[in-house]
């Protein structure tokens, strides 16, 4: 007997990922995405539409022609390609308590290997060409302002897009010292202390930022128009 893939791909993604697990929205979205191409793919090799994939025909050698297929035809690195796999991996590891026919298929994918990865080392700037970057927004604008303090936080405090985008203004502390709360992968939170420089453009942001109820710290342009700043800044 066939079991259809939809309410289990439903329930992963909707209850297990965000409830069980509590997985971040990106954590999500990749996944989400992740079974996105897997079941196009799927669906143009087994002439069946995505809804009418079933447990049964997602296995061992489709799944790895879809490895094969992200390499080849989409040109993905072998790091996305394991970012792929670890998404299946994770999902049939859900499927095996819910699925007990499907137990031995969960076993041989779950033994799909991993491709190794060459570590590169990670280039930097020099100092000239950071502050070149620090500079580059314009303080005389509202979007400037904001910009200048998320390059100011990015470099001080070597956050990621995902953080520094998902910080409230609650995170910030001024006494008895400047510092962010700052919450990272796989729910691991940390404290960092700021520079002044940081503390200095942070707090430019924020006196122009306005009224907004957002409690992002940096909110985009849509908020601007419930800020009764309009024009240029001051200095």
């Amino acid at each position: 007997m066939s079991t259809a893939v939809a309410p289990h791909i439903t329930a992963f993604l909707h209850e297990h990922l965000p409830r069980t697990r509590e997985v971040s929205p990106h954590t999500c979205d990749s996944y989400a995405y992740a079974f996105q191409l897997l079941f196009v793919f799927a669906s143009a090799r087994l002439k069946v539409r995505p809804s009418a994939l079933t447990i049964e025909q997602l296995d061992v050698p489709l799944i790895v022609a879809f490895l094969d297929h992200l390499q080849s035809a989409r040109n993905n690195s072998s790091s996305s390609r394991n970012a792929r796999l670890a998404a299946i991996k994770s999902f049939f590891r859900f499927v095996e308590y819910r699925v007990p026919g499907a137990l031995d298929q969960v076993r041989r994918i779950l033994a799909i290997p991993m491709k190794r990865t060459s570590s590169r080392l990670v280039a930097h700037l020099d100092r000239e060409e950071t502050q070149a970057i620090l500079d580059t927004p314009n303080p005389s604008t509202w979007m400037g302002v904001r910009d200048r303090a998320m390059l100011h936080l990015a470099v001080a405090a070597g956050v990621r897009v995902s953080e520094l985008t998902g910080l409230r203004v609650s995170d910030l502390t001024f006494h008895p010292w400047a510092a962010i709360r700052v919450r990272g992968k796989g729910r691991r939170e940390r404290v960092l202390p700021l520079w002044k420089q940081t503390t200095s453009a942070i707090r430019r942001w924020l006196g122009v930022r306005g009224g907004s109820q957002a409690e992002e710290l940096f909110v985009n342009a849509r908020a601007r128009r419930a800020n009764p700043f309009c024009g240029r800044i001051p200095p």
